[in-house]
């Protein structure tokens, strides 16, 4: 495993932030962590970068010790945060070649693996435009570009697509997958469970500080059940009157609840809601999503 993790444990004064997380990735995979606000996500991310020390616990990153030995785990990761790390005056040319004289290339490698990088990403038609002037689309790829300079080994992808426009997202869904085929780990955390659908090998649910579930898209899926009936009420008053009675979740007008996909389950539960007076405008079945895992392992 390049990325090992046991026992992980942070306070932030009486508040217990991770309660204990062990963690692990294979080589050139995916591991998305999932989770509601607050749930740890970006803690474990910044322990596993060496910028934040576990109060208890190991992590080790291609068998270096994050703690004891942080440089030497520095130099197989990069980090991409939330927010572009990009010097809005300089062109897109100059912020790569400055990360690659910063990461100890010689001018004209630092030149070379900068231009490699932005014909990569597409953005070689604006290598000379300020970064200033790019989309947020632009600014993303060309933050990802910058973290690739040294060929890191292992990624760290925090919320990379928050904010960007859908064509956006799936052009950057692109390049990470073209990441994984060259061999790179990623992991990922994001709140979008499309993306983690999209991407993730395995999939890692985070909630109050603790592992709730782990394992492949479909494994988790089929945890909530074979279908999920959807009921949409006219009003959030009805949704909980019809969630006290049948079970399930609740999401403002939206009543989600398990289902063994048969005709017969759906009509009794239409019976029920008629005896009750509580009428749906409108309903729907599906195979689980993320989405249901989420809400159902989260709630």
């Amino acid at each position: 495993m390049i990325v090992e993790a046991t026992g992980l444990r942070k306070s932030y004064g009486p508040t217990a932030v991770l309660r204990g997380i062990d963690l692990d990735v294979e080589e050139g995979s995916v591991l998305a962590l999932l989770g509601p606000n607050g749930a740890g996500k970006t803690t474990i991310v910044r322990i596993l970068t060496t910028l934040t020390r576990p109060d208890a616990g190991t992590a080790a990153i291609a068998g270096y010790d994050v703690v004891r030995e942080p440089t030497k785990a520095r130099g197989v990761i990069s980090l991409t945060g939330q927010y572009a790390a990009v010097d809005d005056n300089q062109t897109g040319r100059e912020n790569l070649v400055m990360v690659g004289r910063l990461m100890h290339l010689g001018r004209s490698a630092a030149a070379r693996r900068a231009d490699e990088l932005l014909e990569r990403f597409e953005l070689t038609a604006a290598m000379n435009r300020r970064a200033k002037t790019y989309s947020g689309g632009m600014m993303r790829r060309l933050d990802l570009a910058m973290s690739l300079i040294a060929r890191p080994r292992v990624i760290f992808l925090d919320e990379p697509t928050t904010g960007l426009d859908p064509a956006s997202r799936l052009t950057m869904w692109d390049a990470i997958g073209q990441l994984v085929r060259d061999g790179t780990t990623i992991l990922l955390t994001t709140q979008y469970l499309e993306e983690a659908d999209r991407l993730a090998d395995r999939i890692v649910l985070l909630d109050g500080g603790r592992i709730t579930a782990a394992g492949t898209a479909d494994a988790l899926k089929s945890q909530v059940g074979g279908e999920r009936i959807e009921l949409h009420f006219a009003d959030e008053p009805t949704a909980r009157q019809a969630t006290e009675l049948l079970g399930g979740l609740t999401v403002g007008r939206l009543v989600n609840l398990p289902s063994d996909g048969s005709a017969g389950h759906l009509l009794h539960v239409l019976d029920q809601l008629r005896d009750q007076d509580l009428n749906p405008e409108r309903v729907s079945s599906h195979r689980p999503t993320l989405d249901d895992v989420f809400l159902t392992l989260t709630a």
